[in-house]
């Protein structure tokens, strides 16, 4: 998959291509479907792509708001590429791109710049500024300057209208498995390893450190985990068992992801993993002593490993 982050280097080969319009985080089976649609009106050499936005245009606006994102850019373009998607156009929101109206945004993004044939926008689709053009008035743009538009109903599973924001508050609420049939996949926590205080090594269970900048935080606790490492002579899949939280046996600290893989051994530092959360175990807990807690994680990898391998 290639990415386009700059409007003046689009490939004369992109021109055309039927794109699926939005932010996409968490990349649900709403996304999906919206992409789906894109895929469908694509034709003999045509590119199935996807128009985004970094940061976030709540991030622009409001950058002291609190962390909302489920997956981070990286993580957004790995599971793009795995649904067959070629060309991820991930514009630089700024001042500029906010301040152009819809007629302009089409004109000018749309159309002068990518070359867009086809795009997919949901039902509650807003662009433009002020948020003001809405998916009816795309359409019209659309049949007036020569590009095709197919606006995609609103997902629902089990009754429930599948969003990001349903998601985040499933995970918020330690239920990830409600959260991944929304998802259609695990809610993944991707990044590279970092450097920890080793203090898993010295309790006998060496985690790989993972930070959480940016990301909205899932209940704190302990959960029975899948693990791709993605890169390096590990690379491959894994179960795990994860404590996502601040480790209060030792202090207050930043939150962060540390994740014991199961049946392994070797260096993970430097390599790029994801992290799916299947179940949540418990709570994060203080306990009494060192002994209690080494007692207690022996007992988190033997529940971990009945979950995993009831899959």
């Amino acid at each position: 998959m290639r990415i386009v982050r700059d409007r003046e280097f689009v490939l004369n080969e992109d021109k055309g291509a039927s794109v699926a319009i939005g932010n996409f985080d968490g990349v649900h089976l709403g996304h999906q479907a919206v992409i789906d649609l894109a895929r469908k009106a694509t034709g003999p050499g045509v590119p199935l792509g996807i128009l985004t936005f970094t940061p976030h245009p709540r991030e622009f606006f409001a950058p002291d708001s609190p962390n909302f994102r489920l997956m981070s850019p990286a993580a957004r373009a790995n599971q793009l590429e795995k649904l067959g998607v070629r060309v991820l156009y991930d514009l630089t929101f700024n001042a500029a791109l906010s301040s152009l109206t819809a007629r302009e945004f089409a004109e000018q993004v749309i159309l002068r710049d990518l070359g867009l044939g086809h795009v997919v926008v949901g039902a509650d689709f807003c662009f433009g500024k002020g948020r003001l053009g809405t998916a009816q008035d795309l359409t019209a743009l659309g049949a007036e300057l020569g590009f095709g538009v197919t606006i995609a109903q609103l997902h629902e599973a089990a009754g429930q209208q599948i969003s990001s924001t349903a998601i985040r508050g499933a995970l918020f609420e330690g239920r990830p498995k409600q959260a991944a049939d929304m998802l259609g996949h695990w809610h993944r926590i991707e990044g590279p390893v970092i450097g920890g205080e080793q203090r898993g090594r010295e309790l006998g269970y060496p985690t790989a450190n993972m930070a959480l900048d940016g990301l909205h935080l899932p209940k704190l606790g302990v959960y029975a985990v899948t693990v791709d490492v993605l890169d390096g002579p590990h690379k491959g899949s894994y179960y795990g068992a994860a404590s996502l939280g601040v480790r209060p046996m030792f202090g207050e600290n930043t939150p962060n992801l540390e994740t014991f893989l199961l049946d392994f051994s070797g260096d993970l530092y430097g390599a790029t993993l994801s992290v799916g959360l299947v179940d949540y175990m418990r709570g994060e807990e203080k306990f009494d002593s060192l002994d209690a807690l080494i007692t207690q994680m022996a007992a988190d990898c033997q529940t971990a490993r009945k979950i995993l391998t009831a899959l």
